[in-house]
């Protein structure tokens, strides 16, 4: 089992992690730390609890946020959609042709 000090704020804490998940749980608590100025402002006098509540409710938003997030589009969206424009213009070309006398 692996160890991995994370600095959150000006505290730092010890945690266990399975071998190999080190860069992930530092990944993890560089999340948390990135926010921890904003909320301890937020928690004011609330000290720690609050401010590791403020920091959860955060991360929490910004997942629901990218849950709510229409999916990306990918190449291969971006290629179909080109094909489909030049097949209407295509049809529409046929359709002007075939309408003249």
């Amino acid at each position: 089992m692996a160890m991995v000090t994370l600095r959150i704020g000006d505290l730092s804490y010890e945690v266990a992690c399975r071998d190999g998940g080190e860069a992930r749980l530092m990944q993890a608590g560089a999340l948390i730390d990135e926010r921890w100025a904003a909320a301890k402002r937020a928690a004011g006098s609330g000290g720690v609890p609050r401010t590791f509540l403020l920091t959860a409710l955060m991360l929490a938003d910004a997942l629901i946020e990218a849950r709510e997030a229409p999916p990306p589009e990918t190449p291969a969206d971006v290629a179909l959609g080109r094909i489909a424009e030049r097949l209407e213009t295509l049809a529409s070309a046929l359709e002007d042709e075939a309408a003249k006398p």
